[in-house]
């Protein structure tokens, strides 16, 4: 059984997103920790093709393979929509190390999508000027997520792409233990009007002073949208049957038996958890009607990864004022952005129990959210 290590497990959980908005909130790494990156080539190409669920699943590929691995004992890392960004501590970076390669192969073989993977010693990324610091944002009462921030992570994802620090792939091909993840709700239709993926990170030689504050007025314009921006029901997103992303998730978690099985044994599921679901009482030790409310709680729709990424529910108008915001810090040498607009968000999730309350739900944008926004931020568009 692999313990949680005790610096992570000893953070305070801060129950304020917006309280992230002071660096005092983010301690720094130890120095004998490393930092992984893993994300999809060409995530653009495969959005173009309209495989939004398939970018989100495989992008959440990594965190099912490693909590699995590490027997789920805590560690940090961050959804970014294609991809993952984490940390671990030495006792368990060969682990990841071997888990990632089995993951590529996998995804490789299965999908023909083409994964990068790396990981790096903390001490290597201070060498290079940036520092990696971590926060623990309670959600809900249920369960919290890790923020990172100091530029460190986003140094990782940049010498990942330029071919540094690279986990080669598997051989032969393994299939990695990918127990919990799952795409089976319905995408769900905004509200307000829109539903807003944004990033939103500093520039270079910004003052970070300057950077909080836009973020401080982001997040203070984002509270006056219905239920802060949250892009999913008190009540939870609905299920459809047959569940959009079943085939999928088989091919993913298929492991040694033919894909048809596998498909075969999530659709009994399915439509065991659907009569559940229609039913709305409690079976045994099963709640679906708290189920589906935990779902919304524990949602995973903004957070800070070297800047802020948000999916959120939100009027015409509220956009124009964050992107009134935003250009006046682009111009002002603050902060870089990307925006992507889309009429419904996406949720994949990772339940490790079905009948305890800490099951993660990460929320992006149905038409290419976060990477859609990444593309405008890289362009300066």
């Amino acid at each position: 059984m692999t313990r949680a290590d005790p610096f992570y497990a000893s953070l305070t959980k801060m129950k304020s997103f917006a309280e992230l908005t002071r660096g005092t909130r983010f301690t720094p790494l130890p120095e004998d920790w490393l930092v992984g990156c893993c994300d999809i080539v060409d995530s653009t190409g495969l959005l173009a093709q309209g495989r939004y669920k398939t970018v989100n699943m495989v992008g959440a590929s990594a965190i099912a393979a490693l909590m699995n691995a590490f027997d789920h004992a805590p560690f940090p890392f961050v959804f970014g929509g294609d991809g993952t960004s984490f940390a671990v501590p030495p006792d368990l970076a060969e682990t990841a190390r071997r888990e990632l390669a089995k993951l590529r192969s996998w995804v490789q073989q299965e999908f023909d999508i083409t994964l990068r993977a790396a990981l790096v010693p903390v001490a290597e990324v201070r060498t290079e000027g940036f520092d990696v610091r971590v926060a623990r944002f309670a959600a809900s009462e249920h369960l919290d997520y890790a923020m990172f921030d100091g530029g460190g992570v986003a140094w990782v994802e940049g010498q990942m792409k330029a071919g540094r620090f690279d986990i080669p792939p598997a051989h032969p091909v393994q299939s990695p233990n990918l127990d919990g993840l799952s795409c089976r709700w319905d995408n769900v239709a905004s509200v307000n009007g829109q539903i807003l993926s944004l990033l939103v990170v500093p520039q270079p030689d910004a003052d970070r002073a300057a950077f909080d504050q836009l973020v401080r007025e982001i997040l203070s314009e984002v509270r006056k949208s219905d239920r802060g921006g949250h892009p999913l029901p008190v009540a939870g997103p609905n299920m459809r049957f047959p569940p959009r992303g079943l085939a999928m998730e088989a091919r993913l978690s298929r492991g040694n038996l033919p894909a048809i099985l596998r498909k075969c044994a999530l659709l009994a599921n399915s439509v065991f958890a659907g009569i559940l679901f229609l039913r709305g009482r409690p079976t045994g030790n099963f709640d679906p009607v708290r189920y589906r409310s935990v779902i919304a709680a524990n949602a995973d729709f903004r957070k800070f990864d070297d800047g802020l990424k948000m999916t959120i529910d939100c009027t015409a108008q509220t956009q124009a004022v964050i992107e009134g915001l935003l250009t006046e810090a682009r111009a002002n040498g603050v902060a870089h952005y990307g925006l992507h607009t889309q009429d419904e968000a996406l949720v994949t999730c990772i339940v490790p129990s079905p009948m305890q309350d800490d099951h993660m739900h990460f929320v992006d944008g149905a038409s290419g959210g976060y990477a859609r926004a990444a593309e405008q931020l890289k362009s300066g568009a």
